[in-house]
């Protein structure tokens, strides 16, 4: 009878797709979970269960989140909803305000900050300026061009004939050109500007003269706004070497505008000079809609179906260099904006099937698209938001089905490991701001803005204290109708249920913690029967195993008899009813019998107690027949 001892030192590979269970090859085998649910991967390896969600706010209805950073003291939380932004300071709302979008066009809204202002654009609305001055203190307002950009949408052959060169004219097209939807928009007639102010009929319209015309003659020498109400306006947008870089529209979807250099509203190509605005096409074999535009070592521009490098240093009309990249495309159902993660830009594929990192390699001098999800696929499916927090090194997807998967990227560990986060409810949009990820989740058909929160082990959870002990504690009406997780005093208590807006509890406590519990799981790939003499079948036996832990309140593990606690507290412990402190070191745990299922794990944690749990390394001593 062989025995074997495993050590596994780490989980940096984390969940592992159900695909790859026939794989024990593969470095993933080695370090990766069959099922992570509710922890996240430290970057050194340990497996930690997540924070919990505290509730901050009802929401009126969908929303997207927007991180608004003046600066590291100056930090907010816009929410935009149906015809409204919400401006929030820590857990508070300090100012709200109408907005012109509507809930239909909050999946493709794009937006760039840039100090106190923040530009947002959508291609059915006028492109929208956000401007701060004080913390509670904000404006909405359309941005206005200080010279647009222009472009001939109608046939070569039309021609437009002025009835004068200066004042109020009439415009005659040669075919059907105006709409009614043309009042207000700019025309060029041989490089002069005129402003339609009614139109009369397909063929017919009013203008005013901006700058007086050369002749009255009939012409094809003009164009007309890139951007309008008839022809689209920017679907995305970013800042790069101190331009605005505006990426597609409705009419023009693979063309790209770079701004004056510091003049962020002049779109003016001028003669052609350095610092002069710059327009050019996407040309290629398709006509890929572009998706977003990002500012990195490059500007990287993110289409539909392929992704493009944009160089030149600095970049000018005659320096700069256009190469396509990759083909993976861009999600288009929605706007997931790409995060820059230690310089590489992740972003969501096409598919919806991949997160891929857009990394720069100066060896081949080119971009390469790699699948962070390779291992993983089955926790990706369909990104509808996604937000990092650098600070812990974590990447949180949201997806369409409202679960949240979490990416530990750390490259230079090869740390790259995907776990998922569940909750009574669905996660629908996230931010991050200065490391506190913030998410909207749905639960009960109400949408809630909630933030993780490391003090919490409970969800939509709020906490409270009291000058002396109190059984009744209230504010509680976002649970109303709920079985909800109590700690007090740090010590979980028995579940209760929300009443009025209030629970009670016995004892009484100076400090709760209230909210919807969540449970962890830790489930190990099925072991590796490989050994110097060859592949072993099953059955095995597991003859015992040791956890080593790092300030871990409760641990339940079930061994093949279902899940069940491990006592860490001493019988000479003061204040049985206290909170159980933390416990730092191994815990070994026998088993008894055959296993005759190689696929069923040799152990398992699963856990809903609301306190610290953190797995560094695991050790198993098996048995196996000869």
């Amino acid at each position: 009878m062989a025995q074997a001892r495993t050590l596994k030192t780490s989980f940096t590979a984390g969940e592992v797709a159900p695909a790859l269970l026939g794989r024990p090859d593969l470095r993933a085998y080695a370090n990766g979970a069959r099922r992570l649910r509710n922890v996240v991967i430290q970057p050194t390896g340990g497996v930690t269960r997540r924070p919990g969600l505290r509730h901050v706010a009802m929401l009126p209805g969908p929303a997207r989140l927007v991180a608004f950073e003046f600066n590291t003291e100056q930090a907010y939380l816009l929410v935009l909803t149906d015809g409204l932004l919400t401006v929030f300071i820590d857990d508070g709302p300090v100012a709200q305000f109408p907005a012109p979008w509507t809930a239909a066009m909050l999946p493709q809204l794009a937006f760039t900050q840039s100090a106190d202002t923040l530009l947002i654009c959508h291609p059915e609305l006028p492109p929208q300026r956000v401007t701060r001055t004080s913390h509670v203190a904000w404006t909405i307002a359309p941005w206005t061009f200080l010279r647009e950009p222009f472009h001939r949408f109608a046939s070569p052959e039309v021609t437009l004939t002025p009835s004068a060169a200066t004042g109020s004219i009439t415009l005659g097209a040669s075919a059907a050109l105006f709409t009614a939807a043309h009042a207000g928009i700019r025309f060029r007639i041989g490089g002069r500007r005129v402003v339609v102010t009614a139109v009369v009929s397909p063929t017919q319209a009013i203008a005013v003269v901006e700058e007086a015309l050369a002749g009255t003659a009939a012409t094809a020498d003009w164009d007309e706004a890139a951007f309008s109400p008839v022809h689209g306006w920017p679907v995305t947008l970013c800042f790069h070497q101190d331009r605005l870089v505006l990426g597609g529209s409705r009419d023009l979807p693979n063309r790209l505008w770079l701004s004056r250099t510091g003049d962020l509203l002049n779109f003016d190509p001028g003669t052609g000079l350095d610092d002069q605005a710059i327009e050019f096409s996407l040309v290629s074999d398709q006509v890929n809609a572009i998706r977003a535009v990002f500012s990195g070592q490059h500007l990287q521009v993110f289409t539909s179906g392929t992704e493009w490098m944009v160089s030149g240093a600095p970049l000018t009309p005659g320096s700069i260099q256009l190469d396509r990249q990759t083909r993976v495309g861009s999600i288009t159902a929605r706007m997931v904006p790409p995060v820059d993660v230690d310089g590489a830009t992740i972003f969501a594929s096409r598919s919806g099937q991949g997160i891929f990192e857009f990394a720069y390699t100066d060896l081949q001098q080119l971009y390469q698209a790699n699948d962070l999800g390779l291992v993983a696929q089955h926790l990706v499916r369909d990104p509808v938001s996604m937000c990092y927090d650098q600070r812990r090194r974590l990447l949180h997807v949201a997806m369409a089905d409202g679960s949240l998967s979490t990416l530990t990227l750390y490259r230079a560990e090869q740390v790259t490991a995907w776990t998922r986060q569940e909750t009574d409810g669905a996660f629908r949009a996230l931010a991050e701001i200065e490391g506190t990820v913030w998410a909207v989740v749905e639960r009960g058909g109400t949408l809630r803005l909630e933030r993780f929160d490391e003090a919490l082990g409970l969800d939509a959870a709020l906490t409270g204290t009291a000058a002396t002990p109190q059984d009744e504690w209230l504010g509680l009406s976002h649970l109303e109708g709920q079985v909800v997780g109590v700690v007090a005093e740090g010590a979980p208590r028995e579940a209760a249920l929300v009443r009025n807006g209030r629970v009670t509890i016995d004892p009484p406590a100076t400090g709760v913690q209230v909210g919807l519990a969540f449970r962890h799981v830790i489930e190990p790939l099925p072991p590796d029967l490989g050994t110097a003499l060859g592949t072993r079948a099953a059955p095995v036996r597991l003859v015992s195993v040791t956890f080593r832990l790092l300030e871990t309140a409760s641990l339940a593990v079930d061994l093949g008899r279902g899940a069940q606690p491990v006592p860490f507290r001493r019988l000479d412990t003061p204040m049985l009813d206290a909170g159980p402190a933390p416990f730092s070191g191994d815990v070994r745990l026998r088993a008894l019998g055959w296993r005759s299922d190689a696929m069923r794990p040799l152990w398992r944690i699963e856990d809903d107690a609301p306190l610290p749990m953190t797995l560094l390394s695991v050790t198993t001593d098996t048995r196996m027949t000869d």
